[in-house]
């Protein structure tokens, strides 16, 4: 150990001392979200990631008093860990700490190490670092692909907690471990409560056969092994739960179970996300005018968590456990919003429609103008009619244009991603969030101010206008100032769509009508003939 760092946990024990001194003197409160957290080291898996980065930055912004935060972060070939720091920091998240809080950014400090490697791949400094130093653990690292096959979905999310959980073991300090799950880890059970759930098999059995069986032998039994759950993801998930539950009487542990995790309310940016995973594939398909067409109960409630909203929650649960010295509890948290603020699919995706309407996206390949359906046949119908045949013709046009077709290898993406999503859409659950509504209202005012995370402050219309302006912004990376030339392109679009309508209406009618005249026709024919055929008896009968 070097002598900053000594130094550095010199001034960390005086400060606690003082703490200390300062809480046995006076009738003061319990420590705050900040002050537990001064002079504190925390060790994160998944920081590159969408939840890591606002952990991060909120951390920094807001707990600027602790000691430092370790980042297990994958080696770039080529790249030393300064200009690997040096571009993650530059990340527009990180604005508001780099204008007004530059010198805390030196609290960051990369471990070069990869969940999947034995070991999590560290050196043997960086493992005695660890083990000597951290105290708080944020394990968020996770496969969050819904189709991914079940070896990669096993080999990070159980196999890569596996090697956290062994890591923590020799934490000596180690007062907290924050493992975040997923309020979808049981879609078995209708209520969901905040305690354990046995796995649908012996974690630790399922880990070893995986690395033993062949992905053929693996495809064949998968759907044996989900057991009705709806993917590898959950699957895991659960699997995962149970393995973290046998380390209680071991470690500290707190599990957090967030719902579908979305792009930020207020901070560090309204609207700021990553990735097109879940909702956001959706509004930007919809948005494009690709998606026509949805599998979805529009009764059925809506579950979802801005994202700074979900990591709030799991910093101040980090302190929570910290407070329970109890290391055989399991104290576990549904991060969830049906239950106190809800609002179901049908109105979530109808103001969307409004809001994406007033401000649309700058490429569209036809007018945004779909519907969800509750019949799963006539969307199937719907999707063949408005997803696929347009798609073909649009292939084969540019295929006589001597272009490279597109659209139908998109479509199929897009297919496979709402058939994901629609599992989420067509079934309801009930959440019990008893847990985390008595942690939000044993916190301070000002912790309740700057750790927000009561769903209930949750406007949605004005939530759901700074997601679809961010998908604008931060994804698709069209500027504002966008806006009045993406409106002109929708009314253009609007007005084709309107003659495609009415010309299929009247290719329609004309069908109609040529059929029509077709059967009469037909009838006349064999009416006519029929009174001929009389006749002619007539006449030979008369004969």
């Amino acid at each position: 150990m070097d002598d900053e760092q000594q130094r550095s946990m010199a001034m960390t024990v005086v400060h606690r001392e003082m703490m200390a001194t300062a809480t046995t003197t006076t009738a003061a409160a319990a420590p705050g979200i900040a002050e537990s957290y001064a002079g504190r080291s925390i060790f994160i898996t998944g920081a590159t990631g969408f939840m890591g980065k606002i952990m991060v930055e909120k951390l920094l912004r807001d707990c600027g008093e602790l000691r430092c935060i370790y980042l297990l972060i994958r080696a770039k070939k080529g790249v030393d860990p300064a200009q690997r720091k040096e571009e993650y920091v530059k990340n527009i998240v990180f604005d508001h700490v780099r204008e007004r809080y530059s010198e805390r950014l030196g609290k960051i400090r990369l471990i070069r190490g990869d969940i999947l490697s034995p070991g999590l791949g560290l050196s043997d400094d960086d493992r005695r670092e660890l083990t000597e130093n951290v105290e708080l653990v944020f394990h968020c690292a996770a496969n969050v692909r819904f189709d991914q096959h079940i070896r990669q979905a096993v080999d990070i999310n159980l196999n890569g907690t596996i090697r956290v959980l062994g890591l923590a073991e020799q934490m000596r300090r180690l007062v907290s471990f924050v493992h975040v799950s997923t309020a979808y880890c049981q879609c078995n059970e209708a209520v969901l409560e905040e305690k354990h759930y046995p796995a649908p098999q012996n974690p630790e059995g399922i880990s070893k056969m995986v690395g033993l069986l062949d992905d053929d032998l693996l495809d064949i039994i998968t759907p044996r092994l989900l057991n009705n759950l709806p993917n590898t993801y959950a699957y895991t998930k659960a699997l995962t739960e149970d393995m973290v539950y046998q380390y209680r009487g071991k470690l500290p542990i707190a599990i957090a179970r967030p719902s579908i995790v979305t792009a930020a309310m207020k901070e560090p940016l309204p609207g700021w996300g990553e990735g097109t995973n879940g909702p956001t594939g959706l509004l930007i398909g919809a948005g494009r005018g690709v998606i026509r067409s949805m599998h979805c109960n529009g009764e059925y409630l809506a579950d979802f968590m801005p994202v700074d909203v979900t990591m709030n929650a799991i910093i101040a649960i980090g302190t929570e456990r910290m407070a329970n010295a109890r290391k055989e509890d399991v104290m576990y948290y549904n991060l969830t919003s049906s239950a106190d603020n809800p609002i179901s699919w049908g109105e979530v995706l109808e103001m969307g429609r409004g809001i994406l309407n007033q401000n649309p996206f700058c490429f569209a390949l036809w007018y945004p103008d779909g519907s969800i359906k509750s019949n799963y046949l006539y969307h199937l119908l719907c999707v063949v009619l408005f997803h696929y045949l347009p798609a073909y013709l649009i292939d084969f046009l540019m295929v006589l244009l001597r272009r490279k077709p597109f659209l139908v290898k998109v479509q199929k993406r897009i297919s496979a991603g709402l058939t994901i999503l629609q599992y989420y859409t067509t079934k309801e659950w009930v959440f019990r969030c008893d847990n985390t509504k008595s942690l939000y209202q044993r916190l301070s005012p000002d912790d309740r101010k700057r750790f927000y995370f009561d769903v209930n402050e949750i406007n949605y219309k004005t939530y759901l206008y700074d997601f679809i302006l961010g998908a604008r912004q931060y994804i698709l990376k069209e500027a504002p100032e966008t806006l009045p030339k993406a409106r002109k392109l929708l009314r253009k679009l609007y007005i084709m769509d309107k003659i495609v309508q009415i010309g299929l209406y009247l290719c329609g009618l004309w069908l109609a009508w040529t059929y029509l005249e077709v059967v009469t026709g037909s009838i006349q024919f064999v009416f006519d003939t029929a009174i001929e055929s009389l006749r002619g008896t007539t006449v030979r009968q008369g004969l």
